[in-house]
């Protein structure tokens, strides 16, 4: 994507003695007292001025450079007055689609995770448009990375795996209320300067599911996923659940695995049903399941390992799926010690030819 309720924060652009702050965050704003006070300051998303987002855009010229378009919004490339490199998501005007703007705000301003594009504010003074602005990550995103030209290292592909699943257990476990994504997919995994995976796209999120499956709802309020990524329950039944997110991951898993996209197009068809033999029984049947472009550089007990993680999350039944807080457990024991590290939050070295004992 990026490549890439009014809530007064604090900023860098106002005006001296211009502010809407209120008491705690002007306490803040005008001297925090201590470093643990700044540096929360400091990560803190904040209220950007239309004419803020206008200069960090050029006004969305023609020359503006445009890293992501999707069906209700697009993103810019833009540039702060400190130079630094942001992504700016655009919404469409539309009444149905201020709505989607501000329930994206909602969720995005509960999140903090090193896994998850850093959320840097937004604008909401504009009477047509709404702005969010994010970091902007550099390496684009898993799909191209996976998809490319040249073969995504099997190390890297497992620190993805471990660094996604971070993220959605946090989404589901650690937040208050519990977040459901919607719409995890290698398109919506971005990739940064150390090749570390930010979930990004809250676009389909749900808040406050604290039972394993929330209510069917309507219109906007449903999540909507992605060809090849959608759980079949919810298609059926309209049940959004966190196991929806967890069929979704299953099949990033897959997508990692065997380099192929998880929707082929042309041929219509989902990497799920062309990998249900070797879902069904996946004994001696790795080999031909990993892909190919990596010329054998793989670990085939991860590669086993992995596969036999991403057929239970693509099960028929929800309530069989495990939960992402088990599915990093299961990854942490299962996968080499330098991406183990990586799962249980330890330093983050990923190394090539690191073997893990199954």
């Amino acid at each position: 994507m990026f490549r890439g309720s009014r809530i007064p924060l604090c900023g860098c652009f106002r005006n001296p003695g211009e502010s809407d702050l209120g008491p705690a965050q002007a306490r803040v704003a005008d001297g925090p007292e201590t470093e643990q006070e700044k540096e929360a300051a400091a990560l803190m998303p904040r209220r950007f001025s239309w004419a803020e987002v206008e200069f960090a855009t050029g006004k969305f010229a023609n020359s503006a450079v445009v890293v992501g378009e999707g069906g209700t919004s697009t993103v810019y490339l833009g540039r702060l007055p400190d130079f630094s490199l942001v992504a700016v998501k655009l919404h469409r005007p539309s009444e149905r689609l201020h709505r989607a703007f501000r329930q994206e705000l909602d969720v995005l301003l509960r999140l903090r995770h090193s896994h998850i594009v850093r959320f840097l504010g937004y604008c909401d003074d504009h009477e047509e448009e709404g702005a969010l602005v994010f970091e902007y990550v550099p390496k684009g995103s898993l799909h191209e990375k996976l998809h490319g030209r040249e073969a995504l290292p099997w190390s890297q592909r497992m620190a993805i795996a471990c660094q996604v699943a971070q993220s959605l257990e946090y989404l589901h476990e650690e937040c208050d209320p519990q977040v459901v994504h919607g719409d995890v997919k290698a398109a919506n995994v971005l990739l940064d300067g150390g090749m570390e995976a930010k979930l990004c796209d809250f676009g389909s999120a749900r808040v406050g599911f604290s039972a394993a499956v929330g209510p069917p709802r309507s219109g906007l309020a449903m999540a909507v996923g992605s060809p090849g990524y959608i759980d079949p329950h919810y298609l059926r039944s309209g049940m959004v659940s966190k196991k929806c997110d967890v069929y979704s991951f299953g099949v990033l898993l897959l997508e990692l695995v065997t380099g192929a996209e998880a929707f082929d197009a042309e041929r219509e068809r989902r990497l799920t049903a062309q990998m249900a033999p070797v879902l069904r029984n996946p004994a001696g049947r790795v080999a031909e399941a990993v892909d190919s472009r990596l010329r054998g550089a793989y670990d085939a007990g991860e590669a086993s390992a992995v596969i036999a993680v991403a057929a239970v999350c693509v099960g028929s039944n929800p309530s069989l799926r495990p939960t992402m807080a088990e599915v990093v457990g299961i990854l942490r024991e299962k996968t080499s010690s330098s991406i183990a590290a990586i799962c249980d939050g330890k330093k983050r070295v990923v190394t090539s030819g690191s073997k893990m004992p199954i």
